[in-house]
């Protein structure tokens, strides 16, 4: 049986997390560009290309 008063909601929380981030950078792709270009260079991260083949 599932607990019914929960202190803590995490898909709650996750669902009020991506919604200010949506709101952040719905109308600024630059900006989450520059941050995403941040985190790849402080973690070394290597994003291969993507490639079409035909």
């Amino acid at each position: 049986m599932m607990k019914q008063n929960k202190n803590f909601d995490a898909v709650k929380m996750m669902r009020e997390i991506r919604e200010k981030l949506s709101e952040k950078y719905w109308k600024h792709p630059d900006i989450l560009k520059k941050e995403m270009q941040a985190i790849r260079e402080k973690y070394n991260l290597k994003i291969a290309e993507l490639t079409t083949t035909k």
